[in-house]
């Protein structure tokens, strides 16, 4: 099959109404924001009024919450059953 013929056939799938086959190569870019927004959160050192912080945002960057130390927000994060990922 010609390159061509590849991504023709993945755009019909991806477009097929009700159909759970997405190909991820023609992803809009608010799709792809999206994606783990449920799942996944980032912890990113901040400071605050001189004060070392740590602020967690979901996977789109929409800010959450801010802790005093790291532990504490891993540990948020778990608990709300996400997969923490740490952003320097």
């Amino acid at each position: 099959m010609k390159d061509f013929d590849i991504k023709e056939k993945s755009k019909l799938i991806a477009t097929q109404e009700g159909s759970d086959v997405v190909d991820v190569r023609h992803l809009t870019d608010n799709q792809l924001k999206a994606l783990g927004v449920s799942q996944l959160a980032y912890v990113k050192e901040i400071t605050i009024n001189g004060e070392q912080a740590f602020a967690i945002h979901a996977a789109d960057g929409t800010p959450m919450a801010v802790t005093d130390n790291a532990k504490t927000a891993y540990a948020a994060i778990l608990q709300q059953e996400m997969m923490p990922i740490m952003v320097h």
